[in-house]
This record gives C-alpha cells, sequence and structure tokens, in this order.
C-alpha cells in the first residue's frame, strides 16, 4: 500500500466512519494512535508509529494534527461526523475561492454552496487552489466568495490549521463566477 492509499483510508475514519473499523474519536475528534495503527493494520497493512508520522508529516494538504505527546491524532477539517476541532472564528479576507467542478455550476446558481454531509463548506485564499480542488471533481469552475461582505452581514468564518477557510454556507448573492482557463 502506498503512503497515499493509506492516507485515504485515515481520511475516511478520522472524517467520516470512524465505526466502520471499531475506532473511538473524543468531541474534539482526536482518537488514540495505537488504536488507529491496530485499525489500519487490521484492514489494511501494518503500518509503524513512524511510518504514521511521516504520512502526518507528507501530507500536501496537512490534513492531520497530532497531539503534542503524539499519543493522538486527528483530521484538521473535512468532517462529516459531528466534532468540534476547537477552530476560532476569524475575519477572513475580502474575498476567498471555491472550487468545483462545472456540472456543479448550475446548482450552485440556484442554491450557493453548502455544506451537503460536512460541517462546512471549504474555501481557499487563491485561485490556484481552488482550481486544485476543482480538478479533484472534473472540469473545474471556480466562484469568487465575497467572504468579507458575508462576514459584515454576520456570517461567520474560520481557519483551519491546514490554511482551509470554512464556513456554514455560502448564499447565491455573494457568489461571483470565475471562469477559468482549460486547467
Amino acid at each position: 500500500m502506498t503512503d497515499t492509499e493509506i492516507s485515504r483510508y485515515m481520511a475516511l475514519l478520522l472524517r467520516h466512519k470512524p465505526e466502520i473499523a471499531g475506532l473511538v474519536l473524543d468531541k474534539q475528534g482526536w482518537a488514540d494512535v495505537d488504536m488507529l495503527l491496530k485499525c489500519i493494520s487490521e484492514n489494511m497493512e501494518p503500518v509503524s508509529f513512524e511510518r504514521l508520522c511521516e504520512i502526518v508529516k507528507n501530507d500536501s494538504k496537512q490534513r492531520y494534527s497530532l497531539s503534542e505527546d503524539k499519543s493522538r491524532i486527528r483530521a484538521n477539517q473535512g468532517h462529516s461526523v459531528n466534532v468540534d476541532v476547537g477552530l476560532k472564528a476569524t475575519v477572513p479576507p475580502e474575498y476567498l475561492y471555491h472550487g468545483t467542478a462545472t456540472r456543479f455550476v448550475e446548482s450552485i446558481d440556484s442554491g450557493g454552496i453548502i455544506r451537503k454531509t460536512r460541517l462546512y463548506v471549504h474555501l481557499s485564499r487563491d485561485t490556484e487552489t481552488a482550481t486544485q480542488v476543482g480538478m479533484r471533481h472534473g472540469k473545474p469552475f471556480i466562484y469568487r466568495v465575497k467572504s468579507g461582505e458575508m462576514a459584515r452581514d454576520g456570517y461567520v468564518f474560520y481557519l483551519s490549521e491546514n490554511g482551509v477557510w470554512l464556513t456554514e454556507n455560502v448564499p447565491v448573492k455573494y457568489l461571483e463566477k470565475t471562469w477559468q482557463d482549460d486547467a
């Protein structure tokens, strides 16, 4: 198994379905590292503590955090299970960006950006990151979000440990279409 495959399984357990492997998350989303290693070993292949630390350290999106004593691990954001990772409300920049696939544009144009099964909508600070996100789902399409205006109107924003901006939803009136060249 590659580190990417193991990381995807970790994301499944730490963000969405810990119960499928018998993993328990506390209210802040932390799981016991030894228990996570056991779950990975039983369902994929044996993984050492050292390899787990390398996966966390080298993850390009910095999806995971280890506790100071490295006995616990959690996903930084992206959860569909109800956890409180201790995000602090943060004033966003005037504009943020949301990357999606062109096939979702019609739905977003009519209903805004909604969180669906996740706890928050994910937004990026720049178009490059938003484009990469959109490409994961098909031909990318980028929206510019009037985040400063949203904040002034009372919407709350959070900044995750790995630099992803989060909010509960983005109504249509705060969206501007930004066409991308064939990325």
